[in-house]
């Protein structure tokens, strides 16, 4: 068996791959499934993370999940209702208006509300882990490169937005060493403060900068198909993406039927394909050197499939086992369906293709002996 050469994932597969963990921590409040999905991501992050200033996405969409969290608790401290019999604390009760009389401030605080709402609060924390994975193992230049003809106007915009989160952690840290070598603080609300402007300095130039580059390029030049096209191709992208919503709430709600849900969603991505390869003819792009899509990448994507599969099969067979028992309090059970197909999306972390070598390491020691030098460089 050959040697893999090295070279960077399609990014595509990095999204797949995310999407299918996101899609089984969306189904489960279980923080014993969710915690396993959030550690399999740290696991294939830190074994195929390049190195980029985009690749440092993770630890802030981790830090940012814990916020949630607290904001959670906070919430069910302050305005929830009490759950269970285990009073953990009495807060004094604020009086509300009549037309308020569904909230409560203050009173009895449980055991079981904190756990519940912690548990539902990781679900999103742990939602926002698989964005944060996905930003920092895909670069968003190659993904918009790979964007289909038909939603390169789209992409532009996609890929603009999701590379605003690791150009602010790249701005942030340059502005806190540049700030650190004045002998400025950095910590506490001063110093907060004194890295904000700067940083929206810097993402206003930015702005400026790739608008003026999008229309030198002449962004949204579009060639001319005859009218029965274009209207063939609407109603097969709107059509499939009406199928695409509703497939989506029967897969990804967990009081619809997932047998119903997959079929218009299969129907939806397939029509909703076809009609963007026929808008694709109207693009007069032409790409260069385009990402492979090898067997490495539909491995990566089948392992992130396999994770909501898993989960999707342990909530049909036991529906109970994807969530969290507190009343009775009950140590949550791990279903074996769902533990297996989680397991299997740690397979990135060794069937990935091996990272190419930086470019300044690179330059040190000569090259890769025995691997072509076009194999190696730094993610665009």
């Amino acid at each position: 068996m050959s040697k893999t050469l090295p070279r960077y994932l399609h990014p595509g597969a990095w999204w797949l791959w995310a999407i299918g963990l996101a899609v089984a921590a969306s189904r489960t409040t279980n923080p014993l499934i969710l915690g396993l999905i959030l550690a399999v991501a740290a696991l294939v992050v830190a074994a195929r993370k390049p190195d980029a200033p985009w690749s440092r996405s993770f630890s802030v969409f981790l830090k940012l999940g814990l916020f949630v969290i607290a904001i959670r608790l906070v919430f069910q401290v302050v305005l929830g209702s009490p759950i269970g019999d285990h009073v953990l604390v009495t807060l004094p009760v604020v009086p509300l208006p009549e037309w308020m009389a569904s909230l409560r401030l203050g009173g009895e605080i449980t055991w079981e509300s904190i756990i519940f709402a912690a548990c539902d609060g990781l679900r999103l924390a742990v939602l926002l882990a698989c964005v944060g994975a996905a930003n920092s193992l895909a670069s968003p230049s190659r993904l918009l490169k790979s964007m289909p003809p038909a939603l390169y106007e789209v992409g532009v915009a996609v890929v603009v937005a999701m590379t605003f989160a690791p150009q602010l952690v790249t701005d942030l840290g340059r502005v806190r060493e540049a700030r650190r070598l004045r002998g400025r603080s950095n910590k506490g609300l001063r110093g907060a403060v004194g890295a904000a402007l700067p940083v929206l300095e810097g993402a206003l130039d930015r702005a400026v900068t790739l608008a003026a580059a999008m229309d030198s390029r002449g962004y949204g030049r579009t060639g001319q198909l005859p009218a029965r096209v274009r209207h063939l191709t609407v109603a097969l992208v709107l059509g499939g993406l009406l199928g695409v919503c509703i497939g989506l709430y029967g897969v990804l709600s967990a009081n619809a039927a997932v047998v119903t849900g997959a079929p218009l969603l299969l129907l939806g991505v397939i029509a909703a394909c076809v009609g963007l390869w026929l808008g694709g003819r109207r693009s007069i792009r032409t790409r260069y050197r385009s990402d492979p899509w090898a067997r490495p990448e539909w491995l990566v994507s089948a392992s992130g499939i396999a994770a909501s599969v898993g989960v999707m099969i342990a909530g049909i067979v036991n529906p109970v086992s994807l969530t969290i028992s507190v009343v009775p309090l009950e140590w949550p059970a791990l279903p074996p369906v769902a533990l297996l197909g989680i397991l299997l999306a740690a397979l990135p972390a060794v069937v990935a293709p091996p990272l190419p070598m930086p470019a300044a390491i690179r330059r040190r020691t000569g090259g890769l002996t025995g691997v072509p030098q076009t194999a190696v460089g730094a993610p665009s």
